[in-house]
């Protein structure tokens, strides 16, 4: 849109004086702004000269100008954000689904960084590391006490380097360490198998550039196992999201062609935006429509979509589509709620801002943001209900969280006296050995929401959840919908991508 703007389902100040010219220009270029507050710049200057001159030690120029740049964009929303060098390079890293490190996936237990699966092919496969081993110490640092994010880039780094890792395996009494070179990982985001004759299951961890193709693959060798299906399972469970054109495809492989998927509606005119189930939309220039490779059986297959409080962004996108228009039952629990757009505007070669422009709408209309996708049927994670419900944070509980644009939030008295009902009980959750208190792994005979996902596929019985309820937005007449007016059909950029909030 316009001049190859990135929307991303993860304004410099400059130096005061110099760069009051550049944000004017801009500022002049969309066109009836109100001219910049001379008496507040005169203000920020004030404050960057007494710094200078008053503060115990002496503070760079380019540290004040940064930190002043962050904190003005972070003050907007929970996902506006000003990129520096790193960060940017590591965002770029997470949206085209590869990045320099080891190739393990991992979380958090008990203070130590466990392995939940190593990558096929990766220097960790390689090296032999196993799931369930842990990490108790990464070069020279002990893990206990860092957090997931500062044990990802420690193991992160250049490529051809080396890192060091002391690992324990409990199955086998035994702490060892093993030294890896990093490499450039290409991360997968589409998992699928048959679970029985008749059904399969796919799940999609991410929206990345990769997505479209291997989802396609995975459908191929699918239906080359099992030409007959009945049904199938799309599992978008903890999907945080990714890049909107990926959203798309995924959503018109399933849907008619040409009815509408999203829309989007900001400030700006290109902003305002209806994307269809067309290659148009979704089809990289010069690589043709991926989804021709696609069995025909796969528009009418019956589906059933599984969302969470971790889907998010891109993947609200392709339930929500889905929903509207009645192709897929949705079940789970509600999702996230992350349904506003980012749009990545570079500020240099190694800089840029990631900037909050619009919100998302389904085909029906319905903003998700601050709301997310209500299921169709609400189904716990275990046969004993999903007693931890109330502690799942969602985009309503973030601090500074843009409202749907379609009413006021409602109050809910009750969700905090139910999130410290749930903490006690993950008090005495935790008292219990790990291997009884853990999560089946999603896919497993054991995931209880595919279990009821097949028994709705198949016209069983559904256990309905016993725990979770909607949490809702009130609707008020006199608010002024952000769709009130109907945005323009407009064709992607060349690179449009949502926001992730993945480790």
């Amino acid at each position: 849109m316009g001049q190859k703007i990135k929307i991303a389902g993860w304004i410099s100040v400059g130096v005061v004086a110099g760069a009051l010219t550049t944000v004017s220009l801009q500022t002049l270029a969309r066109g009836g702004v109100t001219p910049l507050p001379l008496e507040e710049i005169q203000q920020l200057s004030a404050v960057f000269g007494l710094i200078k001159t008053d503060y115990v030690e002496p503070v760079s120029d380019k540290k004040l100008i940064t930190d002043a740049i962050s904190g003005m964009v972070s003050s907007l929303d929970p996902h506006s954000q000003y990129f520096d060098k790193k960060t940017y390079k590591e965002f770029k890293e997470g949206t085209s689904g590869k990045f320099v490190g080891v190739g393990i996936e991992i979380t958090m237990e008990d203070g130590l960084i466990k392995i939940v699966s190593p990558i096929e092919g990766s220097p960790a496969f390689r090296a032999g590391l196993k799931t369930g081993d842990l990490i108790t110490k990464i070069d020279d640092t002990a893990v206990k006490g860092l957090t997931l994010n500062d044990a990802v880039k420690r193991m992160r780094g250049e490529p051809n380097t080396k890192v060091r890792l002391n690992i324990l395996r409990k199955d086998e009494s035994r702490s060892f360490p093993v030294t890896i070179t990093r490499e450039e990982i290409k991360t997968q985001s589409v998992k699928g198998k048959v679970i029985e004759p008749g059904y399969a299951w796919i799940r999609l961890s991410q929206f990345q550039e990769r997505t479209v193709d291997d989802f396609v693959r995975k459908v191929e060798e699918i239906y080359k196992q099992d030409p007959n299906l009945k049904g199938l399972v799309l599992d978008l469970r903890n999907d945080p999201g990714g890049l909107l054109d990926a959203a798309v495809a995924i959503s018109a492989a399933f849907l008619p062609p040409d009815v509408p998927v999203v829309s989007t509606n900001g400030q700006l005119a290109e902003s305002k935006a209806v994307y269809k189930a067309s290659p148009e939309f979704y089809a990289q220039r010069g690589f043709g429509d991926p989804l021709q490779r696609l069995p025909a059986a796969l528009k009418k297959l019956p589906l059933v979509v599984l969302v969470n409080e971790g889907s998010a962004s891109a993947s609200e996108i392709v339930a929500g589509a889905l929903q509207d228009h009645k192709r897929a039952t949705v079940m789970g629990s509600q999702s996230f709620g992350k349904g506003s757009v980012q749009t990545v505007r570079p500020l240099g070669p190694e800089t840029a801002l990631k900037l909050t422009t619009a919100r998302y709408y389904t085909p029906s209309g319905k903003s998700i943001q601050a709301k997310g996708i209500v299921p169709d049927l609400m189904v716990d994670e275990t046969p004993e209900g999903n007693l931890f419900a109330a502690l799942g944070m969602r985009e309503a509980d973030l601090e500074k969280h843009l409202s749907s644009g379609q009413g006021a939030e409602v109050k809910n008295d009750a969700l905090e006296k139910a999130r410290e009902e749930a903490r006690k009980r993950l008090e005495e959750e935790t008292k219990k050995p790990i291997s009884e208190r853990r999560l089946p792994e999603f896919g497993s005979d054991k995931d209880f929401q595919l279990q009821q996902a097949l028994n709705k596929l198949k016209g069983q019985t559904v256990q309905v959840s016993k725990t979770l309820t909607e949490r809702k937005v009130e609707d008020k007449s006199d608010d002024t919908a952000a769709t009130d007016k109907k945005p323009a059909v407009k064709k992607l950029p060349e690179k449009s991508e949502s926001d992730k909030s993945k480790k």
